[in-house]
């Protein structure tokens, strides 16, 4: 069984604050939903694999701990998850990139994958997900569906801010994946937007709304 985890952190809390209010600008909000994603990282990366190493230093031998395997991969699910994406980079550099495109199908109304693209050997490789908005679960859970359909076994979906409805509806269809959450908001409206929410992501991350 996967784990939620709800950030309980001031930095975030304050930062999230600023990304909700309307008066924030897209150069800012770019700025700070990276800041947040950097974060968010440090508790997403804090169960890694390890092995022990033999390290000197300049004033004796000692033995620790380095990270073991294949590179983890983030994964932004198109196109606001490439606002998350840089602050995920900051902490783990050396990471792989794959991007996932999803489009509402006009018919089914339900997320319809248009571009995927990952890196090899994704069953031996920690993926996360990044996306700022969990908002219905539709997106969330069809890109953990392309990402076990290609075989991988470690998957961590990481958001800015999440409605309950989507929360349930990703824990439901996936309840072996980790989830990580900045803020839970109260509710989704009658237009699938998540209140108090901050807008559309997308928009406010590129300058297009």
């Amino acid at each position: 069984m996967g784990k939620t985890v709800i950030m309980d952190h001031a930095l975030i809390s304050h930062k999230i604050a600023v990304l909700r209010d309307e008066k924030t600008g897209t150069r800012d909000f770019r700025i700070i939903a990276g800041e947040i994603a950097i974060l968010m990282s440090y508790e997403v990366f804090r169960e890694m694999p390890t092995v022990p190493v033999k390290i000197k230093t300049p004033v004796a031998e000692t033995e620790e701990r380095m990270l073991s395997g294949r590179k983890p991969v983030i994964v932004p699910i198109l196109r606001a998850g490439l606002g998350m994406m840089n602050g995920v980079l900051e902490v783990m550099p050396s990471a792989k990139v794959g991007h996932i495109g999803l489009a509402r199908d006009e018919v089914t109304h339900q997320p319809r994958e248009y571009y995927c693209n990952l890196p090899s050997h994704m069953d031996e490789r920690i993926a996360v997900i990044t996306d700022p908005m969990l908002a219905t679960g539709g997106s969330a859970v069809e890109a953990v569906n392309l990402l076990k359909e290609r075989g991988c076994r470690d998957i961590r979906f990481m958001c800015i801010i999440a409605a309950p409805e989507g929360l349930e509806t990703l824990r439901t269809a996936h309840p072996d994946i980790d989830i990580y959450v900045g803020s839970l908001d109260r509710k989704l409206n009658e237009n699938a937007y998540i209140v108090p929410g901050l807008g559309d992501a997308g928009d406010r991350i590129f300058g297009t709304e």
